[in-house]
């Protein structure tokens, strides 16, 4: 039997730690299983064509809100082309309505609810052999005699040591991806629009096979291992002891990604963390409002002011990145009552904050409640919320034309300086400086068309103009200077270049001089001069533009010509900003 575990991912860098679980779970009993990873962008002639060439007996699909209708239409294909094809389906977009589904969609001849290792297997056993009543085999969705049947649902693994770890020795069909893991599976939390609320209680893994999991990947050297655990640290013993080894056997490579509980991180844990290295962790915190009606709607309890404290003290080392959510559409949080929400983690200042939308997902108490609070969300995956109560479709659409901004300004840390700036001295809220940008770029039609980076940079500098602010002089050198920190690329002729007739041999002869490369480039130390100007900048402003960024609400700001030095083979994991350094250069001013 010729065996097929496939699904569609939504990038290239993106991989499935269900299949690999699987694969890994019945290799003992069925070595002919094969993996095979697409992306929602790939076309489905060729993803159809690529599956059917592959002549399997039985092709199994992890289905999920961004794949489930790409894959509905994949299996009717599949099953029109190759009659006899076995086709099978697991994920938690098919875990709660499979009768519905398949009586909706003949070419579905399994479903595999829940947590599928036991029941896939003892399915595949059922296949191969014939033997058996698929009745018993619980966690399964089936036909028989022209009606669609569900067994018994099917028990949680209590023990995780038992399941295999997921990947090959061999990692390199993961190159350039990201690798997914986890440590636990469940969540302590019970939020009315999530699906880890529909299981409850939290399973780990033994701390031993996480450490000689985590061993592997750091002696592989790979990119990114993404930590899926609803909330790594819901236990302080299990979550320290992970995050101490990591540290304790850094290759000076691997990033670590978790989803964290701010408030449950203690003293103890954020002095560990004061002292790792730059870039070794990502925290991903969600807030998603700040409206206590809310969020007791929602069933979250969150001590804001512990989180600020959290954030803040972690913000204050500049050695970790920090992702926050917010969700928009969320019941008692109207159009005002979201930009507070908005206002408050924006003060934080997180690395990334990330605006997204309620999914009203299948299984959730939310989506079953929401005759109570109005929802209108859209039929079709990702049942992203259209209106409720506390929002009309007219406000919908202003959170996504901020959520736009937001995206383009600040979460692509393209404009930092620029953006504060602009806050510092002619906003007292955030949100309205997002909401006033945002209808200023549908007012010119940008909406409609992809825009470059340099776009961007113009449309800042015109909105600013067409605001009327004062020195319109001021503000091109702090974008020029946000520019030059994020872009290798030639300076765009709107903004402001300072020339000087002597430039090329101050610089030249600065880079000549070894003490000069030692003490501001030293990854550059033993370079020729000419290779070193490959990778560097210097840049003349007619403003102290490093004292400006300083002090952003200085008024008292005089023309001081500067030189700052712009490495471009040393950039800041954290920000992404490339290293720059100001510079005194003899016989330039």
């Amino acid at each position: 039997m010729k065996i097929l575990l496939t699904t569609l991912n939504t990038k290239y860098v993106h991989s499935s730690l269900a299949l690999r679980y699987l694969e890994k779970y019945c290799k003992d009993y069925f070595s002919n299983i094969a993996i095979r990873e697409y992306t929602i962008n790939q076309g489905s002639d060729y993803i159809l064509g690529e599956i059917y060439k592959g002549n399997y007996n039985v092709v199994c699909f992890s289905c999920y809100i961004w794949n489930i209708t790409s894959i509905l239409d994949l299996v009717a294909d599949l099953k029109r082309v190759n009659p006899k094809l076995l086709i099978i389906l697991g994920g938690p977009e098919v875990s709660f309505d499979p009768i519905e589904l398949m009586e909706q969609h003949q070419a579905i001849d399994y479903v595999v609810i829940g947590e599928g290792e036991v029941t896939f297997l003892e399915l595949l056993h059922y296949l191969q052999t014939g033997q058996g009543d698929r009745a018993s085999i619980h966690g399964l969705s089936y036909r028989e005699d022209n009606q669609v049947k569900v067994t018994k649902p099917r028990s949680l693994i209590t023990d995780l040591g038992q399941v295999p770890f997921p990947y090959d020795e061999d990692l390199t069909e993961l190159d350039n991806k990201i690798v997914y893991y986890e440590s636990s599976r469940g969540c302590p939390y019970n939020c009315s629009y999530c699906l880890s609320s529909t299981s409850h209680g939290v399973r780990f893994f033994p701390l031993e096979r996480v450490k000689k999991d985590l061993k592997f990947f750091l002696e592989a050297k790979v990119d990114q291992v993404k930590f899926v655990d609803r909330t790594f640290n819901v236990i302080k013993s299990h979550s320290l002891e992970i995050m101490r080894f990591i540290h304790n056997n850094d290759n000076g490579h691997t990033n670590f990604h978790f989803e964290v509980t701010a408030d449950l991180l203690d003293e103890e844990t954020l002095n560990f963390l004061a002292n790792v290295r730059i870039g070794l962790f990502q925290f991903e915190i969600g807030v998603q409002s700040t409206n206590p009606d809310t969020l007791k709607s929602i069933n979250r309890t969150v001590n804001w002011e512990k989180l600020k404290y959290v954030v803040e003290r972690l913000s204050r080392n500049k050695n970790i990145h920090l992702h926050l959510d917010l969700i928009a559409g969320l019941p008692y949080e109207d159009f005002t009552s979201f930009k507070n929400s908005f206002n408050d983690v924006y003060s934080l200042e997180p690395g990334k904050l990330q605006l997204g939308f309620l999914k009203l997902l299948k299984g959730t108490s939310l989506r079953n409640d929401s005759e109570v609070y109005g929802y209108q969300h859209k039929m079709l995956p990702p049942y992203e919320v259209l209106a409720n109560n506390y929002l009309d479709f007219h406000e919908i659409l202003r959170l996504k034309a901020i959520e736009e901004m937001l995206e383009l300004y600040y979460n692509s840390n393209d404009f930092t300086y620029s953006i504060r700036y602009i806050l510092s001295n002619f906003y007292l809220k955030p949100a309205e400086f997002y909401q006033e940008l945002s209808e200023y770029w549908e007012e010119k039609g940008y909406h409609h068309m992809a825009h470059t980076k340099s776009k961007l940079y113009a449309v800042l500098l015109d909105f600013y103009h067409e605001k009327n602010y004062p020195i319109n002089d001021v503000f091109a050198e702090i974008l020029k200077f946000d520019f030059l920190t994020n872009n290798k690329n030639p300076l765009p002729s709107f903004l402001p270049e300072l020339e000087h007739e002597d430039f090329k041999n101050i610089r030249y002869n600065f880079l000549k001089d070894n003490e000069n490369v030692t003490k501001y480039l030293p990854e550059h130390v033993g370079q020729p001069a000419k290779t070193i100007l490959k990778n560097v900048r210097f840049e003349l402003f007619r403003y102290d533009v490093l004292k400006i960024i300083a002090n952003l609400t200085d008024k008292n700001i005089m023309k001081k010509p500067t030189v700052i030095l712009f490495d471009y083979s040393n950039k800041n994991p954290i920000t992404n900003e490339y290293h720059f350094s100001r510079l005194s250069l003899p016989g330039l001013f």
